[in-house]
C-alpha cells in the first residue's frame, strides 16, 4: 500500500522531540508548544496523512500505519531515538508507535487520548463517518470545537482563545472529507490493551481535567497499561496543547529532564 508524502516542518536544536497533532487538526495545533520547546529542543511536527497539506492517500486508515508514517518521518529526519508527543489520534499513534518501533523511541507523551473504545463508543464514531461522508466535516465542525475547548477559551478575545478557535475551525472544515473518514474508522478500531503493557520507554500520560471527548479515566486507564508511566492534569478540555501551550510545555520538559 501506498505510503503518503508527509508534509513537516522542524525547528530548534537540541534532542528531537516529534509533535503529532490530533483528528482534523494539523501541524500548527503546536505553535505554542513549538515555540516555548524550540530553544531548547529540536522539534519536528508533522501532518498525519490526510490532513494539512500532507497527502491524502485512499482509505482505509489504521493507527499502524500513521506509526508506519511516522516512524519513516523519524528515520528520515532524526539520528536516533526521539521523544515522541502526541495529543488525541497523535497519542494513539504514539500508543502504537512505541510498541511497534521501541529502537524509535527514547520516551513517549500520550495526551488526551484512549487505548480502546467500546461498542457504543465505536458506534458513534460509525456514525460520525457517515454524517462526513454524506454532508462534509462542516456537519461535524462546531461539535467538534465544543469538545476541543472550553467555553472560556472559545470566547476569549483578549487572550486570542477566540482567534485560535477560529483558524483551527477553518483548517477542520478544510481536511479531505474521505481522509477525515478514514482516520475517524483508524481511531475507532485502536485497542492498545495488550501492547501497551510491552512498552518499555519512560511514557507521560497529560490529561484535561475538563476534557469530555476523552475523560480523565481514560488517561488513568492508559497510565495502568503502560509500566512506569507516570499522569498529569492540566485545566483544560480535549486541545490542551492548544489552550494551554505553556503549561504543556512545561510537562514536557519537566518529564524529559527527569530522564537525563
Amino acid at each position: 500500500m501506498k505510503k503518503p508524502h508527509l508534509h513537516w516542518i522542524q525547528e530548534g536544536r537540541g534532542p528531537v522531540v516529534v509533535l503529532s497533532h490530533a483528528l482534523g487538526c494539523e501541524l500548527g495545533m503546536w505553535d505554542g508548544v513549538a515555540a516555548a520547546l524550540k530553544d531548547r529542543y529540536t522539534v519536528l511536527r508533522h501532518d498525519h496523512r490526510g490532513h494539512g497539506r500532507s497527502e491524502a492517500v485512499p482509505g482505509p486508515y489504521s493507527m499502524e500505519m500513521l506509526a508506519d508514517d511516522v516512524a519513516g518521518l523519524i528515520d528520515a529526519h532524526a539520528a536516533g531515538p526521539v521523544h515522541f508527543v502526541g495529543l488525541s489520534m497523535g497519542g494513539m499513534t504514539a500508543q502504537a508507535l512505541a510498541a511497534k518501533y521501541p529502537q524509535r523511541v527514547r520516551s513517549i507523551t500520550v495526551a488526551n487520548a484512549a487505548m480502546y473504545y467500546d461498542e457504543a463508543a465505536r458506534a458513534m464514531w460509525a456514525a460520525r463517518v457517515q454524517t462526513v461522508l454524506a454532508q462534509g466535516v462542516e456537519a461535524i465542525a462546531d461539535g467538534a470545537l465544543q469538545r476541543w475547548f472550553t467555553p472560556e477559551f472559545r470566547a476569549d478575545e483578549t487572550g486570542g482563545g477566540k482567534q485560535r478557535v477560529a483558524v483551527l475551525r477553518e483548517r477542520l472544515v478544510n481536511t479531505d472529507a474521505a481522509a477525515y473518514a478514514a482516520s475517524c474508522e483508524a481511531v475507532a478500531g485502536i485497542d492498545f490493551r495488550a501492547s501497551n503493557g510491552g512498552i518499555q520507554c519512560p511514557a507521560l500520560v497529560i490529561a484535561g481535567t475538563r476534557d469530555e471527548a476523552t475523560p480523565v479515566a481514560m488517561s488513568e486507564a492508559i497510565r495502568s497499561s503502560i509500566p512506569g508511566a507516570q499522569l498529569q492534569t492540566l485545566a483544560a478540555a480535549h486541545l490542551s496543547a492548544v489552550e494551554q501551550p505553556v503549561a504543556f510545555a512545561g510537562l514536557l520538559e519537566r518529564f524529559f529532564q527527569s530522564l537525563d
